[in-house]
């Protein structure tokens, strides 16, 4: 790989980890919400945003550490 190539896999590392934990952030919020009114659709759709979010933010951190051992 070239150096672009790898410049490009840590930035996509560092966006996906930082989209990740928004995702995690707004999914804490919307079953937080979703808790305190008892809209139970809500919780859940929350804390399937959270596992997605993590989910992403482990993808970034996976591209960064890729980018690394190259």
């Amino acid at each position: 790989m070239n150096n672009d190539n790898n410049k490009d896999l840590t930035q996509r590392g560092i966006e996906n980890e930082a989209k990740g934990k928004a995702r995690e952030a707004k999914g804490v919020v919307r079953d937080t919400v979703g808790g305190i009114t008892g809209n139970e659709s809500q919780e859940l759709k929350g804390k399937a945003e959270r596992v997605a979010g993590k989910a992403q933010q482990k993808i970034g951190e996976a591209q960064r550490k890729l980018d690394e051992n190259v």
